[in-house]
Formats: structure tokens, sequence, C-alpha cells
């Protein structure tokens, strides 16, 4: 028996070669898709690893650094404590004498303590009430401010996730109607390639039966003939001619058939032909459907992104916004703090200035005012301003520090009359040092003294003192009265110098 051989392969129609290339395509793709993800991937797994030993190393720096600053620090903390100790020690043993001269001169201000107490408590009192009417004010305002603030931070939050909600569902029913319209239109031309191309083979199956059956036909007509043409042949010649040319007429009216079907059957291949032109052009349609759903899901996606940017963006500017209210309100409670140190400070100081007190400010701590009604009037019109509400709120808030403010006067009027005082003195004794240097010149002999001018160094009965210049009065020729001169013992001046 001979062997059987392989069948010969079919040569592949055009849509077969079309749908091979489309799925060859679509192979392609998803490789390249494939590829993508694996390399996107292998890139934000060496990212991450990146990261992670780049925090491990500043990690180890950070550690190696703090400990290197440990030792610095210690070392130069030893020394700040050996100072520190040897200054302590010093200071100790002056705080020793202070305390000892503060012991005696507590003893002396218990009793002067006992008397101003009582004045001293009622504006405490005083100052404590304003103090507390300001920080219950500042913390109301506070308190407001800050749930105003938070109110709007909540409903921002809240419009901003709703709206975020929002975008997100509408974005998924578009995503979702778009995928239904195109499965519909992708089974709405399937099933229509489908009709079309079952019409067409039921139309070429009847026909070429209809012709079948035709030629058959004929072809049973003209055997039947061609017998009885033979029979009649054989019975004479001139039959048989007579038959040849009703043969040869048929023979032309079957070619003309044939002819006839051969076009028919060209018009049926050139209508198969536009037919899947038509195909591959609603192929090429959907092509660019898909591409353009492609497209529009590509700005989809952007526009997503962007959203995403804005919700990282909105979410950050909360933060911040966060972060400042919590840095505001930490300032505000340190400035608070700085009030009330200052406000402990005001009453040690007050403390300290009450036992300098005399017992004139004792018995009346705020004094009268010292103008006449006069020069009260005349102070008026000099600062007579027109009072605005602003001006009127700040002057109803100070009120209660008038008497403060007068002590406050008064004491700077004394430091001021004190320190002019003192310069007079000052002068006073730097002329006194004067006249005593020339006194204690004059009555030693020496080089010094005599270069220079000298009281005692008389000739010719006058000194080498500059004589004093005759006063208006003299000139005028008033008589004067007699001059005063005190005479005090070089050897008492001696005692009390040395």
């Amino acid at each position: 028996m001979p062997k059987k051989g392989k069948k010969p392969k079919l040569p592949l129609s055009d849509e077969e070669q079309l749908l091979l290339f489309q799925q060859k395509v679509l192979s392609e793709e998803e490789a390249a898709k494939k590829k993508e993800r694996l390399l996107s991937q292998f890139l934000k797994d060496k990212l991450a690893k990146e990261e992670h030993n780049s925090a491990l190393n500043l990690n180890k720096i950070n550690t190696q650094w703090r400990t290197v600053l440990r030792e610095v620090k210690t070392r130069e903390l030893q020394k700040d404590i050996e100072i520190l100790s040897q200054t302590f020690e010093r200071v100790i043993d002056c705080k020793d004498s202070v305390i000892k001269s503060l012991a005696k001169d507590l003893t002396e201000a218990e009793e002067q303590y006992a008397h101003a107490l009582r004045s001293h408590l009622h504006n405490i009192d005083q100052l404590l009430t304003l103090q507390r009417r300001r920080l219950s004010l500042l913390e109301e305002s506070y308190n407001m401010e800050l749930e105003v603030l938070t109110k709007e931070f909540e409903t921002e939050r809240k419009t901003i996730i709703d709206q975020h909600d929002k975008e997100i569902h509408y974005l998924q029913d578009i995503c979702m109607a778009m995928e239904q319209n195109y499965i519909d239109s992708e089974y709405e031309s399937n099933l229509e390639f489908q009709s079309m191309w079952d019409d067409l083979k039921n139309k070429n199956l009847e026909e070429k039966h209809f012709l079948r059956l035709r030629l058959e036909n004929i072809v049973e007509d003209l055997w039947r003939r061609f017998q009885d043409a033979l029979k009649n042949y054989t019975d004479a010649t001139e039959d048989r001619k007579i038959a040849f040319e009703t043969l040869r007429v048929k023979d032309e009216k079957s070619a003309k058939e044939i002819q006839m079907q051969m076009k028919r059957t060209q018009k049926l291949q050139e209508a198969i032909t536009a037919l899947k032109g038509k195909i591959s052009a609603h192929s090429h349609d959907s092509e660019e459907q898909n591409q353009s759903i492609r497209s529009d899901k590509e700005l989809v996606r952007v526009q997503l992104q962007k959203l995403k940017a804005q919700r990282t963006q909105a979410r950050v500017l909360s933060q911040e916004n966060l972060v400042k209210l919590t840095l505001e309100s930490n300032a505000t409670l340190k400035s608070l703090r700085k009030i009330v140190d200052k406000g402990e400070k005001i009453l040690k100081l007050a403390e300290i200035c009450r036992k300098f007190e005399t017992e004139e400010e004792k018995v009346l701590p705020f004094y009268s005012s010292a103008l006449t009604p006069k020069e009260r009037e005349e102070v008026k019109k000099q600062n007579l301003e027109e009072l605005t509400d602003e001006m009127a709120k700040v002057t109803m808030n100070y009120t209660g520090m008038e008497n403060f403010w007068k002590r406050y006067n008064k004491v700077k009027l004394e430091v001021l009359s004190l320190q002019h005082r003192r310069a007079q003195l000052l002068g006073i004794s730097g002329t006194l040092k004067e006249m005593l240097k020339r006194y204690l010149d004059g009555i030693s002999v020496s080089d010094e003294g005599l270069s220079q001018l000298n009281p005692l160094f008389i000739v010719n009965h006058r000194s080498n003192l500059p004589q004093p210049l005759p006063t208006p009065a003299a000139q005028s020729g008033e008589i004067q009265p007699p001059t005063t001169y005190n005479i005090i013992e070089a050897a008492h001046v001696i005692s009390h110098t040395l």
C-alpha cells in the first residue's frame, strides 16, 4: 500500500489572514504591556530598596554623629561644672554674708511689713482682678477664634471629600457607559456581519443548485436528442443534417447561457469583494473607535491624576493651616506665660520697693496732685484732644492703673531730684577738695607748689592768685556787707584727712 502523505495546507483566505494579523498585533501589544509592567515593577522595587538603604545609612551617620556630639558636650559640661562649682562656692560665701546682713534688716522690716500689709494686699487684689479679667477676655477670644477655624476647616474638608466622591462616581459611571456602548456596538457589528455572511452563502448555494439542476436537465435532454438523432442518422442523412442544425442552434444558445452565468458569477464575486471591503472598513472604523475610546480613557486617567494631585495639595494646605494654628496657639500661650511672669516680677518688685518706702508713703501711699486749679486748667487746655471711641476704650482699660502711674511718677521725680542733688553735692565736694589741696599746697614748700599758684607766696604785698572780678553792685557804688572768712586749723584738717 502506498504511504499516506500529509495533506497539503490550503491557502488562507483574506478574512483568516486579517484575523491572524489582528491576533498577532494584539499579542504584540500584550507582550509590550507586560514588558512595561515588569520594567516599572523592577524600577519601583529598586527605588524602594535604595530608599531603604539610604534611610539606614542616614540613621547610622546620625547615631555616630550623636555619639561624637555627646562626647564633646560631656567634656564642655565637665569644664562648665568645674567653673560653676568654683563660682558657686564664691557666690555662696557672698550670699552668706548678705544673708547675715539681711537677717538684721528682716527683723526691722517685719514691723513695717505688718503695718503695710493691708494696703499692699488691697493693691495686689486689684491688679490680680484686672489681670484675670484680661486673661479671661483673651482666653474667650482665643477659644472663639479656634472654634471658628475648626468649623471652617471641617466644613471645607467635608465639601472637598463629598466633591471628590461625586467626581469618582461620575467618572466610574462614564467608564461603565463607554464600555457598555463599545460592547453593544461590537455585538451589533458582529451580528450584522454574520447575517450578511449567511445571506450571501445561502444565495450562492441556491444559485449553484439551480444551475446544476438546470444543466442536468439540459444534458439529459441533449442526450435523449442525441440518441434520437443517432437513430435518425442511421435512417437518413437528411434527418441528421436537420438534427445537426438544431443541435448547433441549441449549442449556441447554451453557450450564451453559459456566458450569462459566468457574468453573473463574476458579479457575485465583485459583490463578495465589495462586502469584504465594507468589512475591512467596518473593522478600521471600529479600530478608530477603540483608539478614540483609549484616548478618552487616557484623558480620564490624566484628569483623575490631576484630581488626586489637587486632593493631596488640599490635604497639604490643611495640614499647613493646622500646623500654623498650633504654632500660633503655642505663641499665644508663650506670650500669656510671659505676661504672667511679668506680673509676678512686678509683684516681687512691689514687695521689694515696699521695704524702702518712707513712713509718709506708708500712711499716704497715693498723693493728690500738687498742681493748683489754674495750673490744671492750663494743662487741660494744652492737652485738649477730641476723644474717639477707640481712645475712650483704651483710657477705660487703664483707669485702674492711675494710682500706679501716680506713684511711679512720684518715684521718678524723686530719682531725678536725687540725681540733681547728687550732682550738686559732687560739685561742692570737688570745690572743697580743690580748696583743701590749695591750702595744703600753700602751707607746704615744694617745687610743685612753687610752680603753681600759691596763696602764701606774696611779693610786695601781692599774691599770685587771680583777683575776683568786681560785682555789679560794687561798680554801681553800693555799700557791700563785710565778707566773712572761715578759718580752719591745719592740724585739725590733717587729723581728719589722714
